[in-house]
């Protein structure tokens, strides 16, 4: 069994997502599920785990509405407004809708979120009705998101895309993520997604990633974390920015079988099933 634990669908709307720029022409379309059920036939995927890619109730509605109708999604990390009222009940609410199995927020985008308490007290809330949370910042925001993680140790957390590395970057910028990836690591509770990779080892938009530096990433995060706590994922659609699903996963396939054999099905499947709980989907 393979699950691909961070992927996208959305229906298009420059508005609502517009973090899409002039310079992604290839996501400023429809994708959905249909779109990746043969992408993820064709790597030998059976499951996935759709992310929310726009700060809605809508959003989350829309991609449980997905999850109930397809059944080889395994579930929803959807949005929710973390320092709004009615949050348990809301939440609660999506619970009964579908499998939503946790809630991320932009913090790349809203960086002052990690020093607001009432963002603090929503991430308290959804990790006390048993969701994940997915932190998601880049590498320049990774060590104000150190203490936030060390606050919030009353569920799982989940790193998303190893927090943006700097792939192409200097030796110093890599030094200085390793650093905070480091004190992070120190915390039992976080657990990191080997995904969104590919679109960081860019020098430019819509250049050649560099396929090879990601290795030294993803040992680096292997050195870290361990086995236990890095699971797989694709970042699709996003990451057709650079490369092709098969592209990536053919990469960190590679990458995997060159390592001991017991990482393997921890990073594409049992690591997944346990963080986000999938026993009775799986």
């Amino acid at each position: 069994m393979r699950i691909d634990a961070h992927q996208h669908f959305w229906r298009y709307d420059p508005v609502r997502l517009d973090w899409i720029g002039d310079d992604m022409e290839i996501l400023q379309q429809d994708w959905l599920p249909a779109q990746l059920a043969a992408v993820l036939a064709d790597n030998g995927i059976d499951q996935s785990i759709v992310v929310q890619a726009a700060g809605s109730n809508a959003e989350t509605g829309f991609l449980l509405q997905q999850a109930a109708a397809h059944d080889w999604l395994a579930g929803v990390v959807g949005w929710a407004d973390l320092r709004g009222d009615g949050l348990a009940a809301q939440l609660a609410q999506w619970r009964q809708a579908g499998p939503l199995l946790g809630i991320r927020h932009q913090i790349e985008d809203e960086p002052a979120c990690l020093q607001d308490e009432r963002f603090d007290a929503g991430v308290q809330t959804v990790q006390e009705q048993g969701l994940i949370y997915e932190v998601l910042v880049n590498y320049r925001q990774l060590h104000n998101a150190v203490d936030s993680c060390a606050r919030h140790d009353r569920h799982t957390l989940v790193l998303d895309h190893l927090a943006k590395p700097p792939v192409t970057g200097n030796a110093i910028a890599f030094a200085n993520w390793r650093r905070a990836m480091t004190d992070i690591a120190a915390m039992p509770h976080v657990v990191v997604k080997a995904s969104g990779l590919v679109t960081e080892a860019q020098a430019a938009p819509g250049g050649v990633p560099d396929m090879q530096a990601i290795c030294g990433y993803l040992d680096a995060a292997l050195e870290l974390f361990g086995e236990d706590r890095l699971l797989y994922g694709s970042d699709w659609t996003v990451c057709r920015l650079a490369c092709t699903y098969k592209e990536w996963f053919t990469l960190i396939d590679a990458w995997a079988c060159s390592k001991p054999a017991s990482l393997y099905d921890k990073l594409f499947a049992a690591n997944a099933v346990r963080v986000y709980n999938l026993k009775e989907t799986a």
